[in-house]
Parts: structure tokens; sequence; C-alpha cells
């Protein structure tokens, strides 16, 4: 079990061990949202080979299309 900050908020997530765990723990859509990896923006290329540890901070926004 892994801690970690999720937009401020600690969350315990089991067997994460890089971005695209979150991603997938979360049931986020990969398309609709942009991460943050501790101050550092990263490209969704990058989320399978970053890796998440004990108290990494992550700020996930959502994309939203509208007019």
């Amino acid at each position: 079990m892994i801690e970690i900050f999720i937009n401020g908020e600690c969350r315990a997530l089991p067997t994460i061990q890089t971005i695209s765990d979150v991603v997938g723990a979360l049931n986020l859509v990969p398309s609709m949202i942009l991460i943050e990896h501790n101050g550092n923006a990263l490209r969704r290329s990058e989320w399978s080979s970053t890796p998440v540890t004990h108290h990494d901070r992550l700020e996930i926004l959502q994309v939203a299309a509208g007019g």
C-alpha cells in the first residue's frame, strides 16, 4: 500500500508502481486528464515509466470541452 497525495488529499492505493497504475486505479480516461508529479508536468508517454513512491504529490486536472 502506497500513500500519495492526489490534488492535496492523502490516498492509500494498493499495488501502485507508476503513474499509469494510478490512472488505472482511479478509473480515469487518459485522454481527458493532465498530470503533474511532484511539481513536474508529465507527457502521457512518460506515465508508464514514471515511478510513484510513498508521499509523492500528484495534481490531476480534468480536461473539459465546452463553449
